[in-house]
């Protein structure tokens, strides 16, 4: 599995080992023994922005989003990318009393499991999601 980070911004320090650990440490434990490439673009408020329009359809900024260019119940073959808004990561991370690596951490979670097939549109869901994003990241 080729996981690839791209920062296209620069106010917010992107910690790529770290991230690069937790995707592999979710693949393993969520048994996806996946090829392909998983690519994760950190931008700021106005990239995300201009994506969630374009892709989603959606007004306004966001944290995370995620897109799966292959088959979603296929977990032996992944193509997919994740776009993480960094400075919504460090204005979160004030709000909640965390860091911003923490938020940056979380967030690549939460879309590498939209990637995986989960979802969080019920309440059900978003239990569940939000459940393995606290075994996940610390």
């Amino acid at each position: 599995m080729k996981i690839n980070l791209l920062n296209l911004q620069k106010k917010v320090p992107i910690p790529a080992g770290k991230i690069k650990k937790l995707i592999r440490e979710i693949l393993k434990k969520e048994r996806a023994r996946a090829a392909g490439w998983i690519n994760i673009c950190f931008v700021g408020n106005a990239g995300i922005k201009k994506f969630n329009a374009k892709f989603l359809n959606h007004r306004g900024d966001t944290d995370v989003l995620s897109f799966n260019l292959g088959n979603i119940k296929d977990k032996n073959l992944i193509l997919a990318d994740i776009m993480i808004s960094a400075q919504k990561a460090k204005s979160q991370s004030a709000a909640y009393g965390t860091t911003a690596g923490y938020e940056l951490s979380l967030y690549a979670c939460h879309g590498l499991l939209h990637i995986l097939g989960y979802d969080d549109r019920t309440p059900e869901q978003s239990g569940l999601m939000r459940k393995k994003e606290s075994q996940y990241v610390h």
